[in-house]
């Protein structure tokens, strides 16, 4: 299946699952300190088609050492997108490849296969898993702020597009936000089981170079 028409089923299955849902605006980023500058939108007289379209997935990114490559589409590198309440990623898996646990604390999210076979799953709040291999054609859904992960088990590379219902939904890498944000080395210790050694193996794994 080409890109485009998966890019279709994807934004259809996205507003047919929020067409009915009605709620107050939900935050966009973390915190917002105030600022004296005011962001005010493009005067719509002057806006063109150009400012709705992005050509920026058309191929794969570059891929990481786990074997995924991300493409995210959201407000911050698309502003058409502003205040529209939805967002994209295209993914690209080398066989075997993986993308860690993560969650998007800010949105839940569709993922739609559209080449190869994925185990995907994700866990609740009472640790509840609920995973299977998904393949070329299927779409599985991952709750707001819960744990998800994927992983390629097919012979071939594979490819999801993933929507989201935020136009920036954030993202939280678990290995990532435990083992590279400056946590005191003495609570990973004992939260993990781990001697110092292995500790300070895994910060400098992923701390932020």
């Amino acid at each position: 299946m080409s890109l485009k028409p998966a890019l279709f089923l994807v934004i259809f299955l996205h507003y047919y699952s929020i067409a009915t849902l009605g709620s107050d605006p939900d935050p966009v980023q973390d915190f917002c300190i105030p600022n004296t500058r005011i962001a005010t939108c493009k005067n719509s007289s002057a806006a063109t088609v150009e400012d709705f379209v992005f050509s920026g997935i058309k191929l794969p990114g570059k891929f990481s050492e786990t074997g995924i490559a991300a493409k995210p589409v959201n407000v911050n590198i698309f502003p058409g997108l502003n205040t529209l309440g939805m967002s994209f990623v295209r993914a690209d898996f080398e066989v075997g490849g993986i993308n860690v646990p993560h969650y998007h604390p800010r949105a839940t999210e569709i993922a739609f296969v559209v080449e190869g076979r994925i185990y995907s799953g994700f866990i609740d709040t009472e640790n509840r898993i609920f995973a299977k291999v998904i393949e070329k054609g299927e779409v599985m859904v991952f709750p707001r702020g819960l744990l998800h992960f994927q992983m390629n088990v097919g012979d071939t590379p594979a490819t999801i597009l993933g929507s989201f219902d935020s136009q920036n939904p954030g993202l939280m890498r678990i290995p990532n936000a435990v083992f590279g944000s400056g946590i005191e080395e003495k609570l990973l210790e004992k939260a993990f089981g781990l001697n110092a050694k292995e500790i300070a193996k895994l910060k400098r794994k992923f701390s932020p170079h």
